[in-house]
């Protein structure tokens, strides 16, 4: 068993920065693949990024890619997502999950566990 705990969302003008921050407990963290996704109001939850149990596999959607970094310290449990020039269409609440397949990770059904998620808003 899993459990996730999100934080560092907030209100960030557009061009700003954000570091999100994922929890993990239990012994096993460093061996789930770990994914964060955001669901905006109306609209389905989708794929952000995710990185593989060692870190030294990431992967992200095009529509962060270049401006979003995924990392995780497997030391400390945590898995990070550093958001630089965020843009209004970035305003969701942002979930951080964990899989421990390593199969699909932008599939949202692939994931086993998930933190209760944080509040991004970028304004224009």
């Amino acid at each position: 068993q899993v459990q996730l705990v999100e934080s560092g969302g907030g209100l960030v003008q557009a061009g700003g920065s954000l570091r999100l921050s994922c929890a993990a407990s239990g012994r096993t963290f460093s061996r789930y693949t770990m994914g964060w996704f955001r669901q905006a109001p109306g609209k389905e939850r989708e794929f952000v990024a995710a990185i593989s149990w060692t870190g030294a596999n990431t992967y992200y959607a095009d529509s962060v890619k270049g401006r979003f970094t995924i990392s995780r310290d497997n030391a400390k449990n945590t898995v990070y997502l550093q958001m630089n020039s965020l843009k209004p269409e970035d305003t969701a609440v942002y979930y951080c999950a964990a899989q421990v397949s390593g199969f699909l990770v932008s599939d949202p059904k692939n994931y086993n566990y998930w933190g209760q998620g944080t509040q991004v808003t970028v304004s224009s």
